[in-house]
């Protein structure tokens, strides 16, 4: 308000001068005898020049009223009166005032579009130094500083800006004069609950506006500006500052993705480390598990069954076959990853697929029996027989692991038009619903299953998903809604009009 107040007092002053300056020099043409004429182009002068350093059109349209006035009551007959003897002074007066007007309105005009043009070329510089820097700026820190800077010096006031985003620790950078200064972020689970999905321009706050700056998936940070600010002065800058924070905005955008990319490259080396180690110790401990089962074998058949020896060699057997189970299940699940397994498709019967696979569990599970459900008809489905059984031998063999001798196990195949469904259920103890989001993910194992089931690392359900899958079919685990117990169910694409044998 004191700076509106002191800016009109200013114009006034210079229109008093610069008439009463007009009014004088015309006083002193007269004595010098000069025409009328020159007093008029005079005080359109004084029109002009306050038009020119005075803000608004209402200054030059009262300096063009003010000098008729003035030239009506010192320089026309009767003098020192607003009477006029002579018409033809109306005339003089009409013209006087409607170029003066003119003039001001055009001087003026001009003087707002070379304002403007100073303004727009203004905020280009600074735009074009800001993305400079920010094209420099090589982690968020960095943005944040050059962000609180720009800001600060385009409002001068003291301004804040503030990390929430996903890709790092969240930052708080405040720009105090010329210093900067690191402060704690209060809590950046509530700024981002507050400024996400902001429906308004800026968030008034105890310390100050709060402006969010979003990024293309989320909020990135906020800026906090000083209440010392003029709400004028906002509104004047409005459009620079808006303009400021979307290139803050894709500065920080792109270095969450630069940070997301060597997260990512370094997961994968981690990853592909993990493999060689896996495959490494794998191609190691086939050999001699192989030899121990060979031995167990041999021994179990030079022992009477009657002996107690036996069942300490069968339990050899059995978990040395388990171990070797799992190695393969490490060396196929590396092979997928790297690629190294091609899915060879042929016309194959699932019923054979079928009897293979639960041949193999009865080897080593031979207390079990496994039901069967098929269709009648026959169909002949293109997959890779070899890796299908490898996936109903791993279903079968976590259904032998999750249920007790008593509880049943069943496989079952169906066909709609288009696909074909294999189904392994169990009546255990079911999965948990924790555990259910879980399934597939390698490496992932049970925490809440019972203390007397054998634990695996968790491959075989992520082999079965990446076969599927390569397969173009889907796999879903689940509990089974008719009983207790666990139900796993992958389908595998019919080809058009594929072959029906009843």
């Amino acid at each position: 308000m004191m700076i509106k107040r002191k800016e009109i007092l200013n114009s006034q002053l210079k229109l008093s001068v610069i008439v009463f300056a007009a009014t004088i020099l015309g006083k002193i043409f007269t004595e010098l005898g000069f025409p009328e004429t020159n007093i008029v182009v005079m005080y359109l002068l004084a029109v002009l020049l306050v038009a020119r350093f005075t803000s608004g059109y209402q200054y030059g349209i009262l300096s063009a009223v003010v000098s008729l006035i003035c030239y009506n009551y010192f320089f026309t007959e009767p003098y020192h009166t607003l009477a006029v003897n002579d018409p033809g002074y109306l005339i003089t007066f009409s013209i006087m005032l409607i170029t003066s007007f003119l003039t001001s309105a055009l001087t003026t005009k001009e003087k707002l579009l070379t304002k403007e043009a100073n303004e727009r070329g203004e905020e280009s510089q600074i735009l074009y130094m800001l993305s400079s820097k920010l094209s420099d700026a090589a982690d968020m820190e960095a943005v944040l500083k050059i962000a609180a800077e720009s800001i600060s010096h385009l409002l001068q006031v003291n301004v804040g800006c503030i990390y929430v985003g996903r890709q790092s620790e969240p930052i708080y950078i405040q720009q105090s004069g010329k210093e900067q200064i690191h402060r704690s972020v209060p809590d950046a689970d509530e700024i981002r609950k507050i400024y996400t999905d902001l429906r308004t321009e800026y968030l008034e706050e105890e310390e100050g506006y709060g402006y969010p700056v979003n990024g293309r998936e989320h909020l990135l940070a906020v800026v906090r500006i000083d209440k010392t600010v003029y709400t004028k002065q906002l509104q004047e800058k409005k459009k620079l500052l808006h303009s400021i924070m979307e290139n803050v905005s894709m500065a920080m955008d792109r270095i969450e993705v630069t940070i997301e990319r060597v997260r990512d490259r370094e997961s994968m080396e981690r990853e592909r480390e993990r493999a060689n180690l896996l495959r490494a110790i794998s191609h190691d401990l086939r050999t001699p598990l192989s030899g121990i089962m060979g031995t167990s074998e041999m021994l179990m058949d030079m022992t009477d069954k009657e002996d107690r020896r036996q069942e300490l060699l069968q339990g050899i057997y059995q978990d040395a076959d388990w171990l070797k189970s799992l190695v393969e299940n490490i060396l196929s699940l590396t092979r997928l990853q790297d690629g190294k397994i091609v899915i060879h498709k042929e016309m194959e019967a699932i019923e054979e697929v079928i009897g293979c696979a639960i041949a193999h569990v009865e080897r080593s599970f031979p207390e079990r029996e496994i039901q069967v459900e098929i269709p009648e008809e026959f169909r002949l489905v293109p997959m890779d027989a070899k890796l299908i059984e490898q996936v109903i031998t791993n279903l079968l063999d976590n259904a032998v692991k999750h249920t007790r001798p008593r509880e049943a196990i069943t496989v079952s195949a169906s066909y709609t038009e288009d696909t074909l469904l294999v189904s392994v259920r169990d009546e255990g103890e079911g999965i948990d619903e924790a555990d259910v989001p879980n399934l597939f993910k390698i490496f992932y194992t049970s925490k809440t299953r019972s203390a007397d089931v054998k634990r695996g690392i968790g491959l075989g359900l992520t082999i079965c998903e990446t076969v599927v899958n390569a397969h173009g079919g889907t796999i879903t685990g689940r509990n089974r809604t008719d009983r207790k117990g666990a139900e796993f169910i992958f389908t595998l694409p019919l080809p058009e009009g594929g072959r029906e044998i009843v």
